[in-house]
Parts: structure tokens; C-alpha cells; sequence
């Protein structure tokens, strides 16, 4: 698994647990829905922090609980 990977499976989770799709939640950071896409996509592999920072205020987070899961955690991460 990639950091790429984890990302994707924490954001879909979130989305999927606030019913907001991808492109509301790109509405709701501030980001574009092509850079959310690009990141489920997993075409972007290593997503800036300031984009992190706006798609976890979107889920009314903040970017330490955003990355704070177990897939992050715990998993060993393939070089990309």
C-alpha cells in the first residue's frame, strides 16, 4: 500500500460517513474539483500539505486527525 493509497481510502471513509461527494468536498475546501479528482484518482501521489489543509477544514478537521487512522499508522508505505 501507498501513502497515495491511505489518503484515498481516509478521504473516500470521510466522504462516505459525512454523505458529501467529491466534488462537495472539493466546494467546501476551497480546492478545485479537478485536484480532488486528481488525488482519488491517485494521479496526484503526494498531495501538498496546504491542499491536505484545506480538504481537512472542508471535513471539519483538523489536518492531525485527518491523518491520524489506522491505515496511516500502521502500514508500512511502498516507495512511490
Amino acid at each position: 500500500m501507498t501513502y497515495s493509497d491511505v489518503i484515498v481510502l481516509r478521504l473516500t471513509r470521510l466522504c462516505e460517513a459525512q454523505n458529501i461527494t467529491t466534488n462537495k468536498l472539493a466546494t467546501l475546501s476551497g480546492i478545485t474539483q479537478s485536484t480532488v479528482e486528481n488525488i482519488m484518482s491517485g494521479k496526484t501521489k503526494n498531495p501538498k500539505l496546504k491542499t491536505l489543509h484545506k480538504l481537512a477544514i472542508g471535513l471539519n478537521m483538523t489536518v492531525s486527525e485527518l491523518l491520524d487512522f489506522p491505515e496511516m499508522n500502521e502500514t508500512i508505505f511502498e516507495d512511490e
